[in-house]
């Protein structure tokens, strides 16, 4: 087994962004394509797309929360 080197792993890192768009993509029509449905978020609501192109809201979620990367955000207790 061959250690790699640092040109290498920085170059295999650089693609798991596109590695897991690409395996998203297939697992969304993958599932639509078996029959099931499938809920993601779209445009700050959750939607239910099924296989027969027909889409539900089932409701519309919280304004996202700005946070700065490597930054710790601490969630307050109600």
């Amino acid at each position: 087994m061959t250690i790699p080197d640092e040109k290498s792993m920085r170059f295999q890192e650089a693609c798991i962004p596109e590695l897991a768009e690409g395996a998203l993509k297939q697992a969304y029509y993958k599932t639509l394509a078996a029959g099931y449905k499938v809920v993601e978020a779209v445009n700050g609501q959750l939607v239910e797309s099924s296989p027969d192109g027909s889409i539900r809201v089932l409701r519309s979620l919280p304004k996202a929360v700005p946070v700065t990367p490597g930054k710790r955000v601490i969630r307050l207790k109600k």
